[in-house]
């Protein structure tokens, strides 16, 4: 059996007509686990997210990511042909990844209501701001505007000033994996409990993110309390923070377990706080977290990072540094877990991140990066679909594909 085949979704057929990042993401992770993923883009640029960033010859790092480990072809969404051929791709997959406005795909005939009929076992998945139903549902729904109104953003920043946003797309890449566990969820569904039927997998980026609130709704439900923004500490859990050193570095100290706070104290020269049986459990440290981290900002203010954390691994705190991109790349750690892998492209070595869980009988890993546009194209349509080289010259001539 190859490593191909020993995959967990070796079998399994992804189409992914989704563009950008949700539904790409998706299709990246079933990909990188073995499903073999057939990417529809439109005719010519293809995929927007190949143009997006940083671009070399013409094509973006980050599509020969996402992009990783799938067949793209080409169809014209917007022909009818183009549509025929997509319903015929769709009968005979076992999944399907669309993150278009909701009703979209219905206007082409190809909704889950009217592709049922031809695959009854399809598990037809559908990522969208706001999901398939609801007041808010036909509300164009990027990630940014998502998070905001999920809650997400609110408790970011600093208090008083504008809710921050993370420099990534998260929405999206939360969303694609809600996406992905939602279809393996429907495909255990489908082989266990169903009888084979499959089922729409109804995913929005804000319900995505809104997952994510931990005790946020209870404690407001409960208590009537709002959590708000609180810079680089976590409501109600001391000491966890964000310290300058001496050497302008910052280093992130988790101190807030009972013997681990006595054990941070104790290294930061001030045992008396370690020993101060008001600060002996969490809910007393909450009352003085704005003496405990001045303490603690003053000692790290005081020596260079590289000092502090030697110190506080020594004493057995969690603690660690704040890594940019280039950190991770000269960490021992990052290679030994294979974190990197390196494809080539036109004869250059690139490196495009591995891709979790690690699974230790059956790991993903990256085949090929994400290729050029079509690139597939004939392949797909004359083994899977049957289409001739003379029809597939007419679609050509008709800008079908």
């Amino acid at each position: 059996m190859s490593q191909s085949d020993a995959r967990p979704l070796a079998g399994i057929r992804v189409i992914e007509f989704g563009q950008l990042i949700a539904g790409p993401f998706a299709g990246c992770l079933l990909a990188y686990f073995g499903a073999e993923v057939i990417k529809v883009e439109p005719p010519g640029k293809g995929d927007p997210i190949r143009g997006w960033r940083a671009v070399e010859n013409g094509t973006s790092f980050w599509w020969r990511s996402i992009g990783r480990n799938k067949k793209s072809i080409t169809l014209d969404l917007k022909s009818e042909r183009g549509r025929e051929l997509a319903a015929e791709l769709m009968t005979n997959a076992d999944v399907i990844i669309e993150n278009f406005r909701p009703g979209v795909m219905e206007s082409w005939g190809l909704g889950p209501e009217q592709i049922k009929a031809l695959n009854p076992a399809l598990v037809y998945t559908r990522i969208s701001g706001y999901g398939q139903t609801g007041p808010y549902a036909s509300r164009p729904g990027f990630a940014s505007v998502c998070e905001g109104i999920s809650g997400f953003r609110y408790v970011n920043g600093h208090p008083g000033e504008a809710p921050v946003r993370p420099n990534l797309s998260i929405g999206d890449s939360i969303a694609g994996l809600h996406a992905a566990f939602g279809i393996v969820l429907a495909l255990l569904g489908r082989a266990n409990h169903s009888a084979g039927a499959g089922q729409v997998v109804d995913v929005a980026l804000y319900e995505s993110m809104f997952n994510l609130m931990e005790a946020v709704i209870p404690e407001y439900s409960g208590a009537g309390i709002v959590r708000e923004p609180s810079g680089s500490t976590v409501t109600g859990i001391v000491p966890t923070n964000t310290y300058r050193c001496f050497d302008g570095k910052y280093v992130v100290i988790g101190g807030n377990g009972d013997s681990i706070f006595q054990r941070l104290m104790t290294a930061a020269g001030r045992p008396d706080m370690a020993a101060d049986p008001r600060m002996a459990d969490n809910s007393g440290r909450v009352q003085r977290e704005e003496e405990i981290d001045r303490v603690l900002a003053s000692w790290c203010a005081g020596k260079d990072s590289d000092e502090i954390l030697s110190e506080l691994d020594t004493a057995r705190v969690p603690s660690g540094p704040i890594y940019s991109v280039a950190d991770m790349f000269s960490d021992e750690h990052f290679k030994s877990r294979g974190l990197f892998e390196r494809v080539d492209i036109n004869g250059k070595p690139l490196d495009i991140p591995a891709m979790v869980p690690r699974l230790a009988d059956t790991p993903g890993c990256t085949d090929w990066p994400g290729g050029e546009v079509g690139s597939h194209t004939a392949t797909i349509l004359q083994d899977l679909l049957g289409v001739t080289p003379e029809a597939l010259a007419l679609l050509r001539k008709d800008g079908v594909i």
